[in-house]
């Protein structure tokens, strides 16, 4: 009699896929690093509630409110002006506090906050106020790490996410059809990847005001080519194969082919090849706004940050800080990477036992 095949979350999974995730957990390495990547994200996420300038929530006369999501003018709290509510203001704080209460974040500066009572002129150094100190504009630098942290990981993400659709489509095509579709695709891939991206932003920074979803957009023109030579590879091996011949005799169309028979073999080589895209694509932004050719000046940038300790080499909290907020959101990505690679390689094992007959990798038996 048969086993139940494993779940995860009440979802059946292959025994293939179930060794895989064993063998990931195994990496502790690895496996440590995914889950202290994921809290700092997490919390990066709800940084608005982590560092402000306005408190989370406020109990006015019966009333709760959000000033984290609206805004709200002073006259709302009892105040005179029909302006928005300054929550530093020590006679606001007095007006809440006669009628109510309020919860302010544990930071209380967002990342473009000005520190206007600062006991030496910017850039400060670190105090009981200002954590990580500030930089040369007065902001502070923790609530700008967070910000910044989670706007590079953000953008990272949907970058790879987006080229990995994009290149692994293109490499899919290439690699099945082959033959002249192969020839121009590889010819206009080389004409294509001769381009030099940084000219090329550094031109269209000086005629348009550079954004997020602008610099997202020129970056994927060329950042999806990195999946291409991977999926074509695979593609170009597997089109011949049995089951793939079989397919088409049965009448099988070939997108149903291609991405229900041959792409599942060809992404073993994509997952394990994307931690690494990934960790190019969150260090991106920050290059290109080390250079200045990135977001608009005040956005909350890492590479903002490594610009300002270079220019400020009298406040070496700036750059310490920069470096270090990289060097460790870097080393949880490629220790992720690796334990995927390791993962997906049907040579190791898991807890240190024998991969079981019948799966990849498993030991042939001997003859006596």
């Amino acid at each position: 009699m048969s086993s139940a095949p494993p779940r995860i979350l009440g979802i059946a999974i292959s025994p293939l896929t179930a060794r895989r995730l064993a063998n990931f957990r195994a990496n502790r390495r690895g496996w440590i690093s995914l889950w202290v990547f994921a809290v700092l994200f997490g919390l990066s996420l709800f940084a608005e509630f982590l560092a402000n300038d306005r408190p989370s929530v406020v109990f006015h006369d019966g009333a709760f409110y959000f000033p984290v999501f609206n805004t709200y003018p002073e006259t709302t709290f009892g105040g005179t002006l029909p302006t928005a509510t300054d929550y530093s203001d020590p006679a606001v704080r007095a007006l809440i506090d006669a009628g109510g209460w309020m919860l302010m974040p544990p930071i209380p500066f967002r990342y473009d906050t000005v520190a206007w009572n600062l006991p030496i002129p910017a850039p400060s150094p670190p105090d009981g106020v200002h954590w990580l100190g500030t930089d040369d504009q007065a902001r502070d630098v923790l609530a700008r790490v967070i910000y910044g942290f989670r706007l590079s990981v953000i953008f990272g993400f949907t970058l790879t996410v987006i080229s990995a659709v994009v290149g692994v489509a293109a490499g899919a095509v290439q690699g099945y059809f082959g033959g002249i579709v192969d020839l121009l695709f590889q010819r206009f891939i080389e004409v294509w990847s001769s381009i030099p991206t940084l000219y090329v932003l550094i031109i269209l920074a000086s005629v348009v005001e550079p954004s997020f979803w602008w610099l997202l957009g020129i970056l994927l023109l060329f950042q999806w080519m990195g999946f291409v030579g991977v999926v074509r590879a695979e593609f170009l091996r597997a089109r011949n194969f049995d089951y793939v011949r079989a397919a088409r005799a049965l009448g099988a169309s070939d997108p149903l082919i291609m991405f229900r028979h041959v792409l599942p073999n060809a992404m073993v080589a994509t997952i394990t090849f994307l931690p690494f895209i990934l960790a190019g694509s969150v260090t991106a932004l920050t290059g290109l706004d080390f250079l200045g050719i990135g977001l608009p000046p005040g956005s909350p940038s890492l590479g903002e940050l490594l610009a300002q300790g270079k220019a400020n080499l009298q406040a070496p909290w700036l750059g310490l800080t920069g470096f270090f907020v990289i060097a460790i959101m870097l080393s949880l990505l490629i220790f992720i990477g690796e334990a995927v690679r390791d993962a997906f390689d049907p040579r190791k094992t898991f807890a240190g036992e024998p991969i079981a007959p019948g799966l990849p990798g498993a030991p042939s038996a001997k003859k006596a």
